[in-house]
Parts: structure tokens; sequence; C-alpha cells
């Protein structure tokens, strides 16, 4: 396992590729398109495998859907993809060790935000168009429901549950950066998620999937005005749990003491070594040691 500051010096340098990243405009955006589509595909296989259960009202629906969403994340992580959530956190920690500026950081946020916004949309436009969320099926209900829960969220609320959800969400990422087995990596990702998904939080990458499905769908309570609403409170509270509560907790590092005026050392000095002295002899001449030998100590 790594320690904690090789941990943050990890995700101090993957910052600085993100910020490097933004150059290659057409690279970045495919990366940031690909997380988003990735997050989608843990909102579907959420609402098709917790739908049905859901509308039997079984009351283990929750973990059921908090368990197999964290394969989104997963494949973010290993197949690789920019997210805006793990983003947060490590942005921050790159600004606060002054591998990047906090400008860049936060026009760098931005651009992976609404490349993931590009992403969840495409994603959400094939799954519409193939007919596995249409309203008569189990799946399409539970797209419905959550449309109608999210809208019905105050806005305090959508920043409370943010900020838990990414909590939850980069401490898997800050976990699995300091694991070294891939096996225990994953383990701890879908644990972490599990936790957010089972808990009712909220995550702006997989709000984007699931209010596009309901606006595409014509859903009651799905419209460009909530969906912006959702967006931008969930994403503030994303921001506040990834970044303040992980990234700045994790980076932050003490700067060494300076002594005040008037502070006196108070080290100790090393004993003097014990000195030998000669012997007199019993003419009264200083005696001389053995050839070969030091003068023996008292």
């Amino acid at each position: 396992m790594l320690s904690i500051e090789e941990a943050v010096e990890t995700q101090v340098e993957a910052a600085h590729h993100k910020v490097q990243l933004l150059r290659t405009p057409w690279l970045f955006l495919v990366r940031t398109m690909l997380a988003g589509a990735y997050i989608g595909i843990g909102v579907v296989i959420m609402v098709e495998a917790g739908g049905p259960l859901v509308a039997a009202a079984n009351p283990f629906a929750p973990l059921v859907q908090g368990m197999v969403f964290g394969v989104a994340l997963t494949i973010v992580v290993v197949a690789g993809g920019e997210l805006a959530t793990s983003a947060m956190m490590m942005l921050t920690q790159g600004a606060m060790r002054r591998r990047i500026t906090w400008g860049m950081g936060g026009l760098t946020l931005l651009a992976v935000l609404a490349g993931n916004l590009v992403g969840s949309m495409l994603f959400a436009g094939l799954v519409h168009l193939s007919g596995v969320t249409a309203p008569e099926t189990a799946a399409g209900q539970q797209i419905a429901r959550m449309v109608v829960h999210k809208a019905h969220e105050t806005n305090a609320q959508l920043l409370v549950r943010g900020i838990l959800c990414n909590l939850l969400v980069c401490l898997a990422v800050w976990c699995a950066t300091r694991l070294r087995s891939e096996a225990a990596k994953i383990a701890a990702i879908f644990a972490c998620v599990m936790v957010f998904i089972t808990s009712g939080f909220e995550h702006v990458v997989a709000n984007m999937t699931t209010m596009s499905l309901g606006l595409m769908g014509g859903l009651p309570g799905a419209t460009a005005g909530e969906f912006a609403r959702n967006v931008l409170f969930v994403g503030l509270g994303n921001t506040i749990g990834g970044a303040l509560l992980v990234g700045a907790a994790y980076a932050y590092r003490a700067t060494p003491r300076v002594a005040e005026p008037g502070f006196v050392a108070t080290t100790r000095a090393p004993a003097p070594l014990p000195v030998a002295e000669p012997a007199d002899t019993p003419d009264g001449s200083p005696a001389r040691a053995a050839q070969g030998q030091e003068p023996a100590l008292r």
C-alpha cells in the first residue's frame, strides 16, 4: 500500500496530466465523454436490476442497486476516463501542492463537466432509442420515479446529498490509488459506491444520464430548468465533498515550525568523554602505558 504522501503525489501528477490533456481538445473531449457514458452504464444496470424489485416493493432494492452500480466507477478507473467527481479531488490537490494553478484547475474541471455532459446525453440517446427503458418496462418506471424524486428535492437537499455522495466517490478513488492489488482496488470501489447509491445520495454525472432519459421520454418533472438546477446544486455539493473533505484533507501539509523571537533551544550537549589520568610510579614519575596499549580509564 502506498503511504498517504505517496498517494497524494500520485494524484498531484494526475492533476497535472489532466491540465496538460486540455491542450489536445479532441482527445480531452473523447476521454471526458467516455467517462460520462461509463457512468451512464451504471445508471442503466441500476434501474434494470432494481426496477423489478422496487415494483415488487422488495426492501432490498436499494442495496441491490448500490451493489451493481459499482461497475460504472470501476470501468472509469480501469479503462480510463476523465470523470468530474474524482477530478474535483485531484485538481484541488494539484493546486494545493502548486503543481497546477487554481485558475487552470477550475477551467479544467469545467471542461471535464462539459465533456461528461455530452457523453451522458449521447449515451442516454442510444439507450432511449434501444427501448430498454421504455415507459412500460420496470426499468422505465424506475427512471420515472427517480426523476420525480429528484424534482421534489430542495436545493439544500441536493447540495448536501451531493456533498455526501462525492465524499464516498472520492474515497473510493483515493483508496484505489493507495492500494496495489487490482482485486483490492475493485473491492474498495464497489464498497464505497454501494454506500452512496444505497443511501440515496446525488452524483452529478449519473444525474446527467437520468435527467437526459427523462427529457427524451417526456417524463413528469423532467424539464430543462430542473436539469440545470440539479446539475448546479449537486455539482456544487460534489465539489465541496470531493475537493474539501477528501482532496484538501489529505493534501494539507503543515509547514515546519519556525522558532519565535526569544525561543531558546534546549537541546542538551553530549556529555564529554572521560579522560585517562596516568598513575604515579613508586619513584614519583608518571607511569607509561604499556607498548601498544591505551592508558586505563578510571
